[in-house]
């Protein structure tokens, strides 16, 4: 899957893409969960999360009820880096549960150390444009691609966003199904 990855992240020919690749290698990315209990909870899940919300999202914009005009290089660069801001952000640590024969025993579990504490759709942006330029449709996408679980305060610039750019509706909606139908 990392070879695929990194093969559609090279086809959008954008100018800086390969340090963004050259990122995502020496980092954990693809190594990482999705997250620690929700979805994606095991190594790899969050390159396998951004695969399977590509996926989606392609689909979605050929299928929307309204037309969407996004280029596929804007929908590989939405869906596989909506989550960069979770590399390097999980650790692993230990906790005490018992067996199956009911003995202690210390276990593995993903906990977070964020060492950039920016946000999540946010800090994805302002990583991102440490290497490539954005359209501004890939970073309202990006940005909100959270959508509702923001908190409520957030909601009016969310609606805003969600009718200027109808794929960053998208990008959310392919976020939700790979977490909840694809990443368990």
């Amino acid at each position: 899957m990392k070879e695929e990855f990194i093969e559609l992240l090279k086809i959008t020919n954008r100018d800086g893409m390969n340090e963004v690749i050259n990122f995502l290698e020496k980092s954990d990315f693809f190594k990482a969960p999705a997250s620690t209990r929700f979805h994606g909870d095991y190594e790899g899940g969050l390159a396998e999360h951004s695969m399977n919300v590509y996926k989606i999202l392609k689909e979605k914009v050929k299928t929307a009820s309204i037309q969407i005009d996004t280029p596929e290089e804007s929908i590989i660069i939405m869906a596989l880096l909506h989550d960069i801001c979770k590399a390097n952000y999980y650790k692993v640590d230990y906790r005490n549960a018992k067996n199956a024969h009911g003995e202690w025993e210390k276990v593995p579990y993903y906990t977070i150390d964020d060492t950039i504490p920016y946000g999540h759709g946010e800090k994805s942006v302002m990583m991102l444009t440490e290497y490539i330029k954005l359209t501004n449709e890939e970073k309202y996408a990006i940005r909100w691609h959270m959508g509702f679980s923001e908190p409520k305060e957030n909601y009016a610039p969310l609606g805003l966003a969600y009718k200027k750019y109808p794929v960053a509706l998208l990008l959310n909606e392919a976020d939700l199904e790979s977490s909840y139908f694809f990443d368990v």
